[in-house]
């Protein structure tokens, strides 16, 4: 199993930067994974702004040579896994980007005249790993479950990918966050993962 890390936090000193390491310690203790990628947007520089004019249309963005590596990547993952943080009820601007730009049309999906187009990335799987200063259930009872709804519904199955894992953790801001069990919880979930 491939597994494909995107971690999208500024700060390489944060709680979230913690998870980023249980993943892939948990990651390195099991014999199912066979190569772990880590694509950190931050570090990357990654670009998350659109950019369309006579020379560079959306419908051409699934062939974009400056997006090359990070398709590759994609079609490389058996599993795809995403850490961040949940702010103002969903993923950072900078996730977001590359999301508007890798899960482009001709690449992730194509439309077929039907309700629904056809998703490019079948078989694939992947595990959101986010945190939160909130409460646990907020985005379920404030927010109608707006996060898990974008990421599994809107993102993953349009583009055929079904199997999705969250880990949404609230209160990590707090003293009593229970921040070191929640990060043995995602240890102890890659280390035992199978495909």
């Amino acid at each position: 199993m491939n597994l494909l890390v995107i971690y999208c936090h500024p700060n390489h000193q944060s709680l979230n930067y913690a998870f980023l390491q249980k993943a892939l310690q948990g990651s390195g203790e099991n014999s199912s994974v066979s190569e772990v990628q880590v694509l950190d947007l931050y570090a990357e520089w990654f670009d998350p702004v659109l950019v369309f004019h006579e020379h560079k249309r959306r419908r051409d963005m699934h062939t974009d040579p400056a997006l090359k590596k990070y398709r590759e990547q994609l079609l490389w993952a058996d599993k795809i896994v995403l850490v961040y943080p949940i702010w103002w009820g969903r993923p950072p601007a900078m996730l977001l980007g590359y999301i508007d730009q890798m899960f482009a049309s001709g690449f992730a999906y194509k439309d077929n005249g039907k309700l629904l187009p056809e998703g490019l990335l079948k078989g694939k799987s992947a595990v959101c790993v986010s945190t939160m200063k909130g409460p646990a259930h907020y985005p379920l009872f404030w927010l109608n479950n707006a996060h898990k709804m974008l990421m599994r519904r809107a993102l993953f199955q349009f583009v055929g990918i079904r199997n999705v894992k969250f880990f949404e953790f609230g209160n990590m801001e707090r003293p009593k966050g229970k921040q070191q069990e929640k990060l043995q919880q995602i240890y102890r979930y890659f280390k035992t993962l199978a495909r």
